[in-house]
């Protein structure tokens, strides 16, 4: 008897995105009860936005955590790396292609 669906633990991985690194939002961000000073349901980011990562974080030992400012709404909001697009890497719509040469465990 499964105890639910299993996920891939992402941090064991380098991030697929890199601080300074300009994204794209892929999907729109709602408040989740976590933003404060904004209304549950809220929308936070729309899709198409396009902003700036600015740190790296982890949740529960699993998941990176991306905070990434968004200059035209001037506000900071966490979002996994399936929610955004990188547009500093061309022809890799969700992140870095990692490489096992020489320079193992960094983007290109």
């Amino acid at each position: 008897m499964g105890l639910g669906r299993e996920q891939e633990v992402e941090i064991r991985k380098p991030p697929r995105l890199m601080p300074g690194e300009r994204v794209r939002a892929t999907r729109h961000i709602r408040n989740d009860g976590t933003y404060p000073g904004r209304q549950i349901g809220e929308n936070l980011v729309r899709k198409g936005d396009e902003g700036y990562v600015r740190d790296i974080g982890t949740f529960l030992q699993q998941f990176y955590i991306y905070a990434v400012e968004w200059v035209d709404r001037g506000t900071v909001v966490g979002m996994r790396a399936h929610e955004l697009m990188s547009l500093d890497q061309s022809g890799n719509p969700c992140g870095a292609e990692f490489t096992a040469g020489p320079n193992k465990g960094t983007a290109r």
